[in-house]
């Protein structure tokens, strides 16, 4: 029975964050919060949650003189793992703008360096969408800094040689894009969603809002439209969550620009037979929201941040002026049991928020 078992309030409030497990700690990277100054470049921060406690810490930041290696404060990023790794790559900040550099990140000795690298690398970016396939690290997509424009490129870094490669493709290419998803499922990238432009990759402030497939074999590097066999798919949205749990691909949330609309629904892609599915989840459902992380661990995904209307309820399509950043946890639970019943599921909910609040009364 699929469940949302879990809601905490008071963590890290980040928008526009990456994040990424490695083992069973999430490692949540950057963002940005309403309020804080970005015009001043410093350290990247890390919260890291501990899925067993449910417990956040941030990690030391180093002082600026000492964070050579260390990217600076950014949003719309991407972080993958690799052999209990974090290679962080792309996003932007106020003050310096797009980056190209590769981050690596150890999550045991929880330092970080910067792999020297060959090849051509992409262009400077943020909203593009990274996932591993065979040792390799494949970006696509997202706004082009230096060439003020939407991309639709594909490259990889190899993470045995570390040489960026760009990709030529056989088939028609994906649109141009940004803010999508794109998960892999053996040798194939899944890309869903994202902002699109009627004047294809340049911005005209004239969105678009698909919600087709495309593949790509990378095994071919073909590029394929998939048409859904369902009539059910979910609206195009971009900013939204992707995981894939045991061969199928999961879609949460997002925001649709041209409805001004947030979503909170969760879909299922079959990739093999092509049937999307709306799915009836137990328990407090996250409010409507764009910009949040979502990490597979073991059985459980583990979504939070994000922003998303000021009103918990779903959005009914009228315009969406106040928003406000998010700070909550919620735990989905592929595997909770068919004989669990709502009285376990509270014990837990009541177990894990006595443990938050006396986490956060440590920290005072």
């Amino acid at each position: 029975m699929l469940t949302w078992t879990i809601h905490l309030e008071g963590g890290p409030k980040r928008v526009n964050h990456a994040a990424v497990a490695i083992g069973a700690r999430i490692f949540s990277f950057g963002g940005y919060c309403n309020g804080e100054d970005y015009e001043k470049t410093r350290p990247m921060d890390i919260h890291v949650l501990n899925t067993v406690t449910l417990r956040w810490t941030l990690l030391p930041i180093p002082p600026e003189k000492e964070a050579e290696n260390v990217p600076y404060q950014r949003y719309g990023h991407t972080v993958v793992e690799y052999e209990g790794k974090a290679y962080l790559w792309g996003g932007r900040n106020d003050s310096e703008g797009a980056c190209r550099v590769l981050y690596r990140f150890d999550g045991v000795s929880l330092t970080w360096d910067k792999p020297d690298v060959v090849g051509p690398i992409p262009e400077a970016r943020d909203g593009h969408s990274a996932c591993i396939i065979n040792d390799r690290m494949y970006i696509f997509a997202g706004y082009e800094e230096f060439t003020d424009r939407f991309s639709n490129d594909v490259s990889y870094l190899d993470l045995r040689s570390f040489e960026w490669v760009p990709v030529r493709v056989l088939g028609k290419p994906a649109r141009w894009r940004d803010f999508h998803t794109a998960t892999a499922i053996g040798s194939t990238m899944y890309v869903f969603g994202g902002r699109c432009d009627v004047g294809g990759d340049q911005f005209t402030n004239n969105e678009i809002y698909c919600n087709r497939i495309m593949s790509l074999d990378t095994s071919t590097n073909t590029w394929t439209r998939l048409t859904s066999t369902t009539p059910n798919a979910p609206g195009g949205r971009r900013s939204h969550s992707a995981f894939e749990y045991k061969g199928l691909i999961y879609i949460f949330g997002g925001y649709n620009g041209v409805r001004e609309i947030h979503y909170n629904d969760l879909h299922c892609l079959d990739p093999v037979t092509l049937q999307w599915r709306k799915l009836k989840v137990q328990g407090s459902y996250p409010s409507p929201r764009r910009r949040q992380c979502a990490c597979v661990v073991g059985s459980k995904v583990y979504l939070f941040g994000g922003t998303g209307p000021a009103d918990k309820t779903t959005s009914t399509g009228q315009p969406e002026i106040d928003l406000i950043d998010r700070s909550d946890l919620y735990v989905l639970d592929f595997d909770i049991g068919r004989s669990s019943d709502a009285t376990v599921i509270n014990l837990m909910l009541n177990l894990h928020r006595h443990l938050w609040v006396k986490n956060t009364q440590n920290k005072k």
